[in-house]
C-alpha cells in the first residue's frame, strides 16, 4: 500500500491548478516563459494565537518535484478538455524542473516574512511547482506547528498521533510525519511507519471490547495474545471494575491502562490511587479523547504518562493551513513586487539569519534582498536558508527526518520563554527587514 501516483509527483495533473497553465500558455506565446525568475514561498502571518510556525514538507516536496512530470494520460486529458494549446502540451510532454531551490531546513522555525522556499528558474519551470509546493508545505507545516505546541505542553511525556480516521487517507500519512517531526513519539498509521519509518503504537478500541461476552473475556483475549505489557481501554463500562479486572487478569506488569472519554484529570488521579492500591505501580495510565494542546496543559499536574491525540493534530488544532503564499519576487535580476492592500509583498530576492545571545536565546530574524548591504554575522547567528535543488537536482546529504527533529527541538529551546506560552501574543521574535 503506498500513495497512489498524483500524491508521489508521478502523474501531475491534478497536481497543477488549471491558472497555473492559463499562465504557462499565454507566457509561451508571448515568449517570456523563458524569462529567468525567483518566486519565494513566505507567510505574511501566523494563524492567530500562534507565535512560531515550524517549517514541515521539505523532503515530501523535494521528493515531489523530482517525480514531477506530466504523463501521457495527462496531456491526453489535458487535450480533450482544451485546458491548453498544442505548443503548451508540447511543453509539458518535456517538463522536468531544471532550476535551483534554497529554503529553511525542515523543523526550522519561520515568523512573518520569512523566506522559507526561494525558487529560482524560467517562468514557466517553476510556475507550475507553486500548488505543488504550496499543497504541501501549507499542510504540512500547520500540522507540526500544532504538534509542536502539544508536545511543549506534555513537557516529555509521550504522545501518540491517532488521527487517521479524521481526515483524508493520505493526508493521514503527511500528518503522521509532520508530527513525528515535531515531537510525537509514535503514531497508529501503519503507512506512515512503512513510508518513513516512523514507531507505531496501537490498542484496541470499545469496538474489541463490545465484540466480547464480557470485559474479562475482551482483556483476556488481548493479554493471550500480546502479553502483559499491553495497553488495556478501561473505559467500556465502568472503570474502576475495568481497572480492578485489567489488574487481575493482565497482573501487575500491566503495561499501561487508557481512559478514552470523561473527566480525564480526576478519572486519572482516581486510577492511579487504584492501580498503586493493587500493587500495579509502574502500570502506565494513558489517556485519549479529543485532546489538544490547552488540553494536555491543564493535565500537567495529573498523573498521566502518555497521550493519544488525534483530530486536533490532523486539522493543525484550529489553524488547517500555514497561510503560505507563493509570490514572484525578481524578473531578470530586477525585483517586483505586489502592491495590492493587505497582500503586498517584498520584491528581490531574500536571505535570513537569526541573531542570537551568547546564552543561545533568539531575538530577531534579519531579512534582506540582494539590494541590501549584507547584515554582520555574529558568532551566535546563523544563516537560515540552505541548498535542496540544484539544476534540477535534489542536494545529496540533505538533513533526515530525524534531523528535523533535534533541530526543532533546539530551535525552540532557542525561543525566549513568553514565545512558548500558549495564549494569545506577538511572534516570539521580531523580523526585521534591512
Amino acid at each position: 500500500m503506498g500513495f497512489p501516483e498524483a500524491a508521489t509527483g508521478a502523474g501531475t495533473a491534478l497536481l497543477t491548478d488549471h491558472y497555473e497553465l492559463t499562465m504557462l500558455a499565454s507566457a509561451l506565446a508571448d515568449e517570456t516563459a523563458d524569462r529567468p525568475c525567483v518566486f519565494e514561498v513566505f507567510a505574511r502571518r501566523l494563524p492567530d494565537g500562534r507565535r512560531y510556525g515550524v517549517v514541515a514538507g521539505t523532503g515530501r516536496v523535494l521528493d515531489s518535484i523530482a517525480d514531477f512530470r506530466f504523463t501521457d494520460a495527462e496531456l491526453s486529458q489535458l487535450e480533450a478538455t482544451a485546458v491548453v494549446d498544442d505548443a503548451t502540451l508540447s511543453w509539458l510532454a518535456d517538463y522536468s524542473f531544471s532550476g535551483n531551490i534554497d529554503g529553511y531546513a525542515e523543523g526550522e522555525l519561520y515568523f512573518p516574512g520569512s523566506p522559507i522556499l526561494t525558487v529560482t528558474g524560467a517562468f514557466g519551470d517553476a510556475v507550475v511547482l507553486e500548488t505543488l509546493i504550496l499543497s504541501i508545505l501549507n499542510h504540512d507545516s500547520a500540522i507540526a506547528s500544532a504538534a509542536a505546541r502539544m508536545s511543549g505542553a506534555a513537557h516529555g511525556r509521550p504522545i501518540i498521533e491517532m488521527g487517521g480516521r479524521r481526515t483524508h487517507e493520505w493526508a493521514a500519512v503527511a500528518a503522521a510525519r509532520a508530527a513525528y517531526l515535531a515531537g510525537f513519539a509514535t503514531t497508529s498509521n501503519l503507512e506512515a511507519g512503512r513510508r518513513y519509518g516512523i514507531p507505531t503504537r496501537g490498542t484496541v478500541a470499545h469496538a474489541f471490547m463490545l465484540l466480547h461476552d464480557s470485559e474479562e473475556e475482551a482483556f483476556r483475549a488481548q493479554v493471550g495474545k500480546m502479553g502483559a505489557d499491553t495497553t488495556l481501554l478501561v473505559d467500556t463500562y465502568d472503570i474502576t471494575k475495568g481497572i480492578e479486572t485489567a489488574v487481575r487478569v493482565a497482573g501487575t506488569e500491566l503495561g499501561a491502562i487508557r481512559i478514552d472519554s470523561g473527566d480525564v484529570g480526576p478519572l486519572a488521579r482516581r486510577a492511579r490511587e487504584q492501580l498503586d492500591a493493587l500493587g500495579a505501580k509502574d502500570t502506565r495510565i494513558v489517556v485519549s479523547g479529543d485532546l489538544d494542546e490547552h488540553a494536555i496543559a491543564a493535565l500537567r499536574a495529573e498523573p498521566v504518562d502518555a497521550y493519544g491525540v488525534g483530530t486536533s493534530v490532523v486539522t493543525g488544532s484550529g489553524a488547517p493551513t500555514a497561510g503560505m503564499v507563493y509570490k514572484l519576487v525578481e524578473v531578470d535580476g530586477k525585483p517586483v513586487a505586489k502592491r495590492s492592500a493587505h497582500k503586498e509583498s517584498r520584491g528581490g530576492r531574500k536571505s535570513a539569519l537569526r541573531r542570537h545571545r551568547s546564552t543561545g536565546t533568539a531575538v530577531e530574524e534579519v531579512i534582506w534582498t540582494a539590494a541590501s548591504e549584507v547584515p554582520e554575522q555574529g558568532p551566535h547567528d546563523h544563516e537560515l536558508q540552505i541548498p535542496l535543488v540544484r539544476d534540477g537536482r535534489t542536494v545529496d546529504d540533505l538533513p533526515t527526518l530525524d534531523d528535523a527533529r533535534q533541530r526543532l527541538r533546539r530551535a525552540l529551546v532557542s525561543l525566549p520563554w513568553e514565545g512558548l506560552k500558549l495564549s494569545h501574543g506577538e511572534p516570539a521574535i521580531p523580523t526585521v527587514f534591512v
